[in-house]
């Protein structure tokens, strides 16, 4: 296996070193399926305790009913969309060095939306009455408000999730013919099935080709529409740290700023344990460093716009609301959120730093922990502190919520763990396209 980054490795080492990564897995991976399959087992457990016992189990008091469900579902709708960037707009403006990261973050988009959408019906409390929801006739005339942001967010999440898993699927076709060549057995037969009959000849690339880019055209607005939706749920209300224009590029930035965290917690590991580095390059990593400092940076701008806009504004809720949030009881997790994205990532201006496996790591889970208390921010101390004093409360987490939303994290990864052994975490094909030709193709060229 190529270990080294300076070695370039031949098109028969690629398929070779991709197909590795299918073989049977070792003790190392099963502990960590066993430990991940373990976490997941106490959140559905805390869950199935949360039904039987109602919502009052989570925490949920008036006036803070969206609290740590609805924090993580939009956490994980911005988890979600460095997959799309990474796949359709980076090969719209043909960015070579998003060919070894885009499967793992494209399987990461569909594994992030499926997460979110448990969410709301975890936050539904009884999950079974969740078809209330849906838009279908019935003698009771019970219509969902369609002026409703949330009901927008079906509509956008549904619509972004459909075309992410029809360009992952279209993008999986031609790696999968080649896993079904390299496989015997049911597995070479399961592999032909999912391969749709290709074969490589030249109309199908015509139209695989065709077909690749009118799907990253159709899926790049959807970057930007999805988590404006999600942003107009709050923006659309009147509570104080809420009602605010700033909410649609401030929330689409921060969604691909922890995006590529995610991306990166997902494929360093990957990089060292599956001896990758001939693949995923140092200049990978260094360009999404580059990515990280830039959103981080643009996120600490929309931070002072927020806080500047509160306080002159001279609206005497909005100053309140800020006060009380700088300086209260979750002021702790305000001043958690500006070191985890405004400072952390700043190490991210070195070079060295960016190529460095371990800080870009430690930066990555930072700012995962910084974006899922951005959103508690924005959720718990507004709600908690609004226009009237009486309706004023805190809100305190419980054992049960805290376990589910734990829980969330070992249903994503072990989505992906499983994943990454049945599927090809890397493009065999666009690996192969950034790679030098074949010595006999180039003499032939290079002879006529």
């Amino acid at each position: 296996m190529n270990d080294s980054p300076a070695a370039s490795p031949t098109f028969a080492d690629v398929n070779r070193d991709v197909l590795e990564t299918l073989r049977p897995p070792g003790n190392l991976y099963f502990g960590w399926m066993c430990i991940v399959g373990l976490i997941l087992t106490c959140g559905i457990l805390a869950w199935t305790y949360q039904i039987y016992m109602g919502m009052g189990a989570a925490g949920k008091r008036t006036p803070q009913m969206w609290a740590m469900y609805i924090t993580s579902f939009v956490f994980w709708i911005g988890i979600g969309h460095a997959g799309t960037l990474i796949s359709a707009i980076l090969y719209l403006f043909r960015a070579r060095w998003r060919t070894s990261i885009f499967r793992a973050a494209e399987a990461m988009t569909i594994f992030a939306v499926l997460t979110a959408g448990l969410f709301p019906l975890i936050h539904a409390g009884r999950m079974w009455f969740a078809y209330f929801l849906l838009p279908y006739a019935n003698q009771r005339y019970l219509w969902p408000n369609f002026r409703s942001p949330l009901v927008w967010d079906v509509f956008a999440i549904s619509t972004y999730l459909s075309i992410s898993t029809i360009f992952f699927i279209v993008g999986l076709v031609p790696d999968v013919a080649a896993m079904r060549d390299a496989s015997t057995g049911w597995r070479s037969r399961i592999y032909a099935m999912l391969s749709l009959g290709w074969e490589g000849e030249h109309e199908q690339w015509r139209h695989y080709r065709r077909a690749y880019g009118l799907f990253a055209a159709l899926a790049t607005p959807l970057v930007l529409s999805v988590h404006s939706v999600v942003s107009w749920d709050f923006a659309m209300a009147l509570v104080p740290g809420w009602h605010s224009t700033l909410f649609a590029p401030f929330f689409v930035d921060g969604a691909i700023f922890s995006g590529f965290a995610m991306v990166l917690i997902l494929i360093l590991p990957m990089r060292h344990f599956f001896g990758l580095s001939a693949y995923i390059h140092d200049r990978h990593l260094d360009a999404m460093g580059k990515l990280i400092l830039v959103t981080g940076l643009v996120l600490t701008y929309f931070y002072i716009c927020e806080a500047f806009t509160s306080w002159y504004s001279g609206d005497v809720f909005e100053r309140a609301s800020l006060f009380w949030k700088v300086t209260k009881s979750y002021a702790w997790a305000l001043w958690l959120m500006y070191f985890c994205n405004c400072i952390s990532p700043l190490i991210l201006f070195s070079g060295r730093a960016r190529r460095s496996p371990v800080v870009l790591y430690v930066v990555s889970i930072l700012v995962l922990i910084g974006m899922w208390f951005e959103r508690f921010n924005i959720i718990v101390p507004s709600l908690g502190h609004d226009f009237y004093p009486y309706t004023w409360g805190i809100y305190k987490p419980t054992i049960w919520d805290a376990t589910i939303v734990i829980g969330s994290f070992a249903w994503f990864f072990i989505l992906f763990l499983g994943f990454i052994k049945v599927m090809p975490s890397l493009s065999v094909v666009e690996v192969k396209e950034t790679l030098p030709p074949p010595l006999k193709d180039a003499a032939r060229a290079g002879h006529h």
